[in-house]
């Protein structure tokens, strides 16, 4: 079944969204300062503690926050703004013509492990589109959200595999892994089940 994310917005639904943007993001944006630069796409963006977070720590980046559901831009948008972020409400498997090829990098953190497992693929194609040749996608996967009763196949988040991730991003040459690790910084209770992984967007046409 699909997940009604507006609905979740609307009903206050939102475990996923800890009150702040991932630890493991402002840490890397501390080590890496002045690297994130130009426009950063961020989707799945929700309440837009990420998008916020890079803002901040890059004041000259141009970072647009996306979400499919309305209300979860809107409680963005209630937000103060830091440094000139933008919110807008739209779809990454149907991505405005304006969004194509114009992103320098992609931070992903809950929108790979929210999406139903078989549009991975095109999860994968959505973000290569977004980016120009030579941008970075820069991403905390989760690869183990399975606790007490929620086990596979039980909907969001979905889990995945190292293996996974390197076949559905680095077949028929969309992209290259740079590095990756263990995040040092997660949330409580996520230790050790994500892997922070930079990767470049390659020329090469899906």
């Amino acid at each position: 079944m699909m997940t009604d994310w507006e609905q979740r917005y609307r009903g206050n639904d939102t475990p996923w969204d800890k009150g702040s943007a991932h630890p493991a993001l402002g840490q890397w944006l501390a080590v890496n300062a002045g690297q994130m630069t130009g426009e950063v796409l961020v989707p799945g963006c929700g309440s837009g503690h990420d998008v916020r977070a890079i803002a901040a720590a890059e004041p000259a980046a141009r970072v647009v926050g996306l979400d499919i559901a309305p209300a979860a831009v809107a409680l963005a948008r209630r937000h103060a703004a830091v440094a000139g972020e933008t919110f807008r409400q739209g779809d990454l498997f149907d991505l405005a013509h304006d969004l194509r090829g114009r992103f320098a990098w992609v931070w992903e953190h809950t929108c790979f492990c929210a999406i139903d497992i078989e549009r991975r693929d095109e999860y994968v194609q959505a973000v290569w589109q977004a980016l120009v040749p030579g941008g970075h996608l820069l991403g905390v996967f989760y690869l183990d959200p399975y606790r007490g009763d929620h086990r596979p196949g039980g909907g969001p988040p979905h889990g995945c595999s190292l293996a996974e991730l390197a076949d559905r991003f680095e077949r028929n040459g969309r992209f290259r892994v740079v590095e990756q690790h263990v995040p040092p910084a997660t949330y409580e209770g996520r230790e050790g089940c994500e892997r922070l992984i930079l990767m470049e967007r390659l020329p090469a046409s899906p």
